[in-house]
């Protein structure tokens, strides 16, 4: 009688701790770290926090500062783009991609930060001055 070797194939189980759904940014990194299988303490590493910050992110119990968004995006392989819309949420997306707060671009421009919040909101825009020479 013949041997017969038979071979299934079929996906591993994902871990228990892969998220269900992905509907925050801790979902996100939670799944990438796990697609990546790296622990918390390597992927916090290279985000550049440390392994209890990311924890809570990857729980929902916090989100990160807008400080942290670029090395985040850049850990979740996303490609800087604007978003289609108006003003106010390309404004706000540019903002965030940098990594800051409605105060530092404030500065960082010389305007006042409840400017920035006013153009956010689509109450206004940005003005071109014309300087005389």
């Amino acid at each position: 009688m013949p041997f017969c070797h038979l071979r299934f194939q079929a996906k591993k189980p994902l871990s228990p701790a892969y998220p269900q759904l992905i509907e925050t940014l801790g979902d996100q990194i939670r799944k990438r770290r796990l697609d990546l299988s790296l622990t918390q303490k390597e992927a916090a590493k290279q985000i550049g926090v440390d392994k209890t910050t990311l924890g809570n992110w990857e729980i929902n119990r916090s989100t990160p500062a807008i400080r942290h968004l670029p090395v985040i995006r850049r850990f979740l392989n996303q490609q800087d783009s604007l978003p289609d819309g108006n003003l106010a949420c390309r404004l706000k997306a540019i903002r965030e991609a940098l990594g800051y707060s409605q105060a530092r671009l404030a500065t960082v421009l010389g305007i006042n930060e409840g400017t920035i919040r006013r153009w956010e909101k689509g109450c206004g825009k940005p003005q071109v001055k014309k300087v005389n020479v």
